[in-house]
């Protein structure tokens, strides 16, 4: 007696191996993207964020304010940059913001690592 999905010649599926080599190939991906994020970020100059004339805070273009988070993001690339005086002018918390973006990616890094049993 043949197995079911066995007609004709023919395999059954293994769906969830092929789900499990996709979830790999993602981790991989994830990882690679994690590594060369910072390597991209430090190829492009420091002062590419600055004078665009774009407002994205929803503080300043509402209400006229800057928020506490206004110039995060020039600040936290001149500090990329170790352009720490300009950082400092664009925002002061770019110290625990920069801090805690390095953990973040750390612990990210090492999530994804372990996923693939690099460690």
């Amino acid at each position: 007696m043949k197995e079911k999905g066995a007609k004709m010649g023919r395999k059954p599926v293994l769906a969830p191996f092929v789900f499990l080599k996709m979830a790999k190939r993602f981790q991989i991906l994830w990882l690679i993207l994690l590594l060369t994020a910072p390597v991209l970020l430090w190829l492009l100059p420091g002062d590419t964020f600055d004078n665009t004339g774009i407002t994205l805070c929803p503080s300043k273009a509402l209400f006229g304010m800057e928020c506490l988070g206004c110039g995060m993001t020039r600040a936290v690339m001149h500090f990329h940059h170790f352009q720490f005086a300009a950082a400092f002018q664009f925002n002061k918390g770019v110290v625990v913001a920069y801090s805690t973006l390095v953990v973040v990616w750390g612990i990210w890094v090492r999530q994804a690592a372990n996923k693939l049993r690099l460690w």
